[in-house]
């Protein structure tokens, strides 16, 4: 699972990729949120996704090293918010037999980064949720998966 938050003027914005498939999440938040509790949130966010699917072993990887740092214990706070998030996420991490959290450089998170950036550009509306968002690899143009059938029948 990848994940990753941002705030920006626009506000804030998470995005948890769950990897068996890709199963992309995002959500616009609509409190007030600073960058550390958006990356607290996007996390929490595949945690959630990944108990929802039953899946027992977690591989989390994320770009905020503090965030990880925290979580496997290496790194306290004093934020009373943070806090609260951390409590969160020892709370979920007891869903799993196995998980481990794994810091990686921003430009490998760049698919959850992405996500977390096109649900700024989307304007949510009063709903709750966004149909989902599929994304498929093509390794060929267009034009050659639609080939036309000669008038005479012919190839």
């Amino acid at each position: 699972m990848f994940f990753d938050g941002a705030t920006n003027f626009k506000g804030v914005r998470i995005g948890a990729v769950l990897i068996l498939k890709h199963y992309p999440a995002s959500a616009n938040i609509r409190f007030s949120c600073t960058n550390n509790m958006a990356e607290h949130e996007a996390c929490i966010l595949g945690i959630k996704m990944a108990v929802d699917m039953n899946i027992k072993e977690l591989l989390v990887i994320g770009d905020f090293d503090l965030l990880i740092h925290q979580v496997q214990g290496e790194w306290s706070t004093k934020n009373v918010k943070i806090l609260s998030y951390l409590h969160c996420l020892k709370q979920l991490c007891k869903e799993f037999p196995k998980i481990e959290f794994r810091h990686a450089p921003k430009i490998q998170n760049e698919f959850a980064d992405a996500l977390t950036t096109l649900s700024s550009m989307i304007q949510h509306l009063d709903k709750n949720y966004i149909d989902s968002v599929e994304i498929e690899i093509k390794d060929q143009h267009a034009y050659c998966l639609h080939v036309n059938e000669e008038p005479d029948g012919k190839p």
